[in-house]
């Protein structure tokens, strides 16, 4: 099962023209599952239903999306932002659909020129057609297909963002694989609290499953866990693995940053330029940390964190550095790095 995670902004008209709802909270997902000659291939999208309102929920989006969804109803700050959220995220390749309201116009030319100043110029323009938007996202899915290969075959990086009691089941954890896979019995690690547990039993869409790879949303049965290990920040990995005896030597998949080096790339459209004392904000899979800025020079921040903030040791990620009183609140894409004092 190969899946596709695509953030969206846009209608719910328009996104129930693609796939069929799926969950409806702060963040509606819509899912449409194709069987083809190697299994089912999945297209998921993740639309932050209160965005420009609240901008967590769609940094989330992005941060475990391949791809995205545009749809143009207007020319506005609020457009620009989501222009700039999904360049500094690296989103190379999406769709964008030009669909003004009753008796509006949008300037097509214009629209195109803005995505070409975000970031975006990859980005094609395709008609508000659903079968059409379908078919498009399944071509993209082809087209970084050894991306989603690699991805999978990363180490696991899981972070949490619901927990739960189950009668019968025990404790469960929900979130979406960022990278690598996890399989039922796999002993996991609880970070930051480095609490311990076992795979009890994986369920994806509903479907009990022997393994959840990346791009899956999973609820994960723990076994041996304790409940004050989890919280609104914890992320599941493997444990070290450190045997001399047959040679085997595998490292934790995340570094843990208390204060950091954070070389800045601010976005085209920003003009606020950060200085000691502000307060900012890292999105990187699934965490949104808060920060303080104790020093600038150049591009350079040192940054120390309210809590830990944890960075993928190999091809991590963009991470995306905001502040909630800039205009847009996207500063730009970051490179991190711990600062070992």
């Amino acid at each position: 099962m190969v899946v596709l995670n695509i953030a969206v902004i846009a209608s719910d008209e328009l996104a129930r023209s693609i796939a069929k709802p799926a969950d409806q909270r702060d963040v509606h997902t819509y899912v449409h599952k194709e069987n083809g000659p190697d299994g089912a291939r999945i297209l998921s999208l993740i639309r932050p239903a209160k965005f420009p309102e609240r901008l967590p929920p769609f940094l989330n989006a992005l941060s475990t999306s391949q791809a995205g969804i545009i749809e143009v109803t207007t020319v506005d700050a609020v457009l620009g932002e989501a222009l700039v959220a999904f360049a500094s995220a690296g989103i190379e390749h999406g769709l964008a659909v030009i669909n003004p309201a009753d008796g509006g116009w949008v300037d097509e030319d214009q629209v195109k020129m803005l995505f070409k100043q975000a970031g975006l110029g990859s980005w094609t323009f395709e008609t508000n057609d659903g079968v059409h938007l379908r078919e498009r996202m399944y071509a993209l899915m082809d087209g970084i297909q050894s991306v989603l290969e690699a991805n999978a075959n990363a180490p696991l990086v899981l972070p949490v963002d619901q927990y739960f009691n189950v009668k019968g089941i025990g404790l469960v954890a929900i979130g979406y694989v960022q990278s690598g896979r996890v399989n039922v019995h796999d002993e996991v690690l609880l970070l930051p609290a480095n609490g311990t547990g076992n795979a009890k039993s994986l369920q994806v869409m509903d479907d009990d499953v022997e393994v959840a790879t990346a791009g899956d949303r999973v609820g994960l049965a723990l076994r041996n866990a304790k409940e004050e290990h989890l919280t609104g920040n914890t992320i599941i990995v493997h444990p070290p693995v450190e045997d001399k005896r047959a040679n085997i030597s595998t490292p934790m998949a995340l570094d843990q940053h208390q204060r950091s080096t954070v070389d800045l790339t601010t976005s085209p459209f920003q003009k606020r330029v950060l200085a000691a004392g502000d307060v900012i904000h890292a999105s990187v899979d699934l965490q949104f940390v808060v920060g303080r800025v104790q020093s600038v020079e150049g591009s350079k921040l040192t940054v120390e964190w309210e809590h830990p903030l944890f960075i993928r040791k190999d091809n991590p990620p963009a991470v995306l550095i905001a502040q909630l009183d800039s205009k847009p609140r996207i500063m730009g894409s970051a490179v991190v790095t711990a600062i070992n004092a």
